[in-house]
């Protein structure tokens, strides 16, 4: 009765400790997998953080710019790559508030889906993400009304 008692308990300890695990992996899961993956736009010029080795041509480079959804914060890791998809560089940055930012007619907040804009800034450097419609493709703006409306200046 004891043995049957003690293997009960040890069962029960195991599933509590697997529904921990299980809850720890759902939550640490949203900072190790994207939560959506974008190419910038060909005609787009390239975020702030990134220059063109030479003797490399923006035509030649690509950007892929993957969004992380974790408790603590968004962030968006952007990979910049050349020819073959040799990775040349890969940066971290923090994305601004809990969701992407739209104007009305660059004004104002709205609540139109797009363009939709997200403000990220990696190692204290600040740009603007676009996403003009539903695409797997972002742009980076250089609009002097979105950046007057959406980064504050210190």
């Amino acid at each position: 009765m004891l043995d049957r008692l003690m293997k009960a308990e040890v069962a029960s300890a195991a599933k509590v400790r697997n529904i921990g695990l299980g809850l720890c992996l759902f939550v640490s899961g949203c900072a190790f997998f994207p939560e959506a993956s974008f190419e910038l736009a060909k005609g787009s010029r390239l975020p702030k953080w990134f220059s063109i080795p030479p003797p490399l041509t923006r035509s030649q480079v690509s950007v892929r710019m993957d969004y992380y959804i974790p408790p603590w914060g968004r962030r968006a890791t952007f990979t910049m790559m050349g020819p073959g998809n040799q990775v040349i560089a890969k940066v971290t940055g923090t994305v601004d508030g809990d969701e992407p930012k739209t104007l009305s007619t660059k004004s104002g907040v709205s609540n139109a889906a797009f363009p939709s804009y997200e403000v990220v800034t990696v190692s204290g450097v600040t740009d603007i993400v676009e996403h003009r419609k539903t695409e797997p493709l972002f742009y980076v703006s250089d609009d002097p009304e979105v950046w007057a409306a959406l980064v504050k200046k210190p």
